[in-house]
């Protein structure tokens, strides 16, 4: 899994462009950032090993309302080392997904620390994000309050509309699900902007 960029063959090539979403994923590493990019590319599990730079693919989706979108997605490494080049990839993002491991309770802090240092970046105000609670099949996983709580979200800017949606990755539970909620948040801000655009 390297940093290969494929194509799939458009199932709607008369897509409008403005249909298309730059979306950054992030998270501590071995969170499943790759898993959930793979599982969304090929509708199954791909056996991942730590990505040490990002992976890039551009994917169509069906929204439940049979609407064909295309997510150009950049997988970011999640290695410490790699976190201070996270922003670089956020610059002009629709949105950001940030997946947590939720039976990883000794490293929610730090998960903490990293989702609002990336949503405090200037350019990342408004930004929406989905917060991606993973390994939601494990038995020891922790509820979604929990996360809720311990990942602070109520302490978020009130600028930055975000949703936490509970996954298995490597069968796909959950994921379409949270993509409909991220694409409403998105097109919600684009209204929006445009509407402040035309007060100017």
């Amino acid at each position: 899994m390297g940093n290969g960029l494929s194509d799939q063959t458009p199932i709607l090539s008369s897509l409008p462009a403005f249909q298309s979403f730059h979306i950054v994923i992030l998270g501590l590493d071995s969170a499943g950032k790759t898993t959930v990019l793979y599982r969304l590319q090929f509708n199954e599990f791909v056996n991942t090993v730590p990505t040490k730079g990002f992976n890039t693919e551009k994917i169509k989706v069906t929204l439940g309302n049979s609407k064909t979108v295309t997510f150009h997605f950049w997988d970011v490494g999640g290695q410490e080392k790699l976190r201070p080049l996270w922003k670089s990839y956020t610059r002009c993002t629709d949105g950001i997904v940030f997946v947590v491991d939720s039976v990883d309770v000794e490293r929610m802090e730090e998960a903490k620390t990293e989702l609002h240092k990336i949503t405090r970046i200037s350019e990342n105000q408004g930004v929406p994000v989905l917060i991606i609670a993973n390994k939601q099949d494990l038995r020891n996983s922790l509820s979604l309050s929990e996360i809720e709580k311990m990942l602070a979200m109520s302490e978020l800017s009130s600028l930055t509309p975000w949703h936490l949606q509970p996954t298995c990755a490597i069968i796909g539970d959950g994921l379409k699900e949270g993509l409909e909620k991220l694409h409403d948040m998105i097109i919600k801000r684009r209204k929006m902007l445009r509407q402040q655009k035309k007060k100017r």
